[in-house]
């Protein structure tokens, strides 16, 4: 398939669905400035990955884990000011919505670390929600409850169609292949765009698409790209109707949640982002999953998710948490927390038509 047809599938679908997403909760972290003592220092969530490693023995001695240093959160130079009652004062914050693509502490810590660095560099006061679905935080930019956003590829088109949300920033990352993916020699450059797949247990006998027939699958959330909407696209494209020929489905929640449902047996099979076996919280509780599932088909390529600002948001705000952000990137302790956040390499400014 195409990727303009592809794309212009999405945004039809973006418009279909649109009344998804008004129920959905928010949990909200307390406002963060650089005056504000209360809050975390940015740099925990980072130097806490970092410090993480095997335990040495006294026979033998694990190599000494790199320490990385804390963020710089270097205060820009002229940045906006925000008088009292103004959005961005104490009493105002500026609220940055993040989806649950992932482990939800980690994103909640290094979101919180990401909007303390910004008050920092700023002056302006920044506070986090993280929405308990994908729709929670389009839902929220459409109500004025927050007005920048850490959305997925999907959820972006859909906030466009309803809520002219204008894209700012998007991710750039290490690809990250498998097994069956053509592009293997693309490892570990950074690129703009991601994959999808589609996993079962390796002893399940599915093999392929149509093997499905008949069989429980797991979806991620109904605003995911490659956990919901793609592979819907896959199946029907395929010859299976996801609505009339899978024995049952389920929302997990995150692609995480899909991976471990897969290797537990909860689900036949299941769709996720390539490859999610590989986070590292994965890996921990569940170090055989590589072995014990595996990848029958993969997706065209999808553009990266990224960060988005609300239609009506004051450009000084917007340009400042932008040149703050892409700040953060060329630091190393800045850039390790944001690797935390959704496992970003690199972050690039985009037109408010990328997507």
């Amino acid at each position: 398939m195409k990727k303009q047809l592809l794309f212009v599938m999405l945004v039809a679908l973006a418009i279909a669905v649109a009344a998804c997403g008004g129920a959905a909760q928010v949990t909200t972290a307390p406002p963060t400035a650089a005056t504000q003592n209360t809050s975390a220092p940015a740099a925990t969530t980072a130097a806490t990955a970092a410090a993480t490693g095997a335990a040495t023995t006294a026979a033998t001695a694990a190599p000494p884990t790199a320490t990385v240093p804390p963020p710089a959160c270097t205060k820009l130079s002229n940045p906006p000011t925000a008088a009292a009652g103004q959005l961005g004062s104490s009493d105002k914050p500026i609220v940055i919505t993040f989806v649950p693509s992932g482990d939800v502490p980690t994103i909640t810590k290094a979101g919180t670390g990401i909007a303390d660095c910004l008050s920092k560099m700023t002056g302006l006061t920044y506070k986090i929600e993280v929405g308990t679905a994908n729709s929670a935080s389009i839902e929220s930019l459409g109500a004025g409850k927050s007005q920048i956003s850490f959305l997925n590829t999907f959820s972006i088109l859909l906030a466009e169609q309803k809520y002219g949300v204008v894209p700012q920033l998007v991710a750039a990352r290490k690809y990250v292949t498998n097994d069956l993916d053509p592009d293997k020699a693309m490892k570990d450059q950074l690129t703009t765009f991601y994959k999808g797949q589609f996993i079962t247990k390796a002893d399940s006998g599915i093999k392929s698409i149509a093997d499905l027939k008949g069989k429980t699958f797991c979806f991620t959330d109904p605003t995911s790209t490659s956990g919901y909407i793609i592979p819907r696209l896959v199946l029907k494209a395929n010859g299976v109707d996801p609505d009339k020929d899978l024995k049952a489905t389920q929302n997990a929640g995150s692609h995480p949640n899909v991976a471990i449902a897969v290797y537990k047996g909860d689900c036949d099979a299941g769709a996720t982002f390539i490859d999610v076996r590989t986070d590292a919280t994965i890996q921990k509780t569940y170090p055989d999953i590589l072995t014990k599932t595996s990848v029958f088909f993969d997706t065209d390529k999808i553009p990266n998710d990224g960060m988005q600002t609300a239609k009506d948001l004051d450009p000084k705000i917007k340009d400042a948490t932008v040149q703050g952000l892409l700040a953060m990137v060329a630091d190393p302790g800045g850039k390790a927390m944001l690797k935390s956040l959704y496992g970003y390499d690199s972050l690039q400014q985009v037109p408010p038509t990328f997507y």
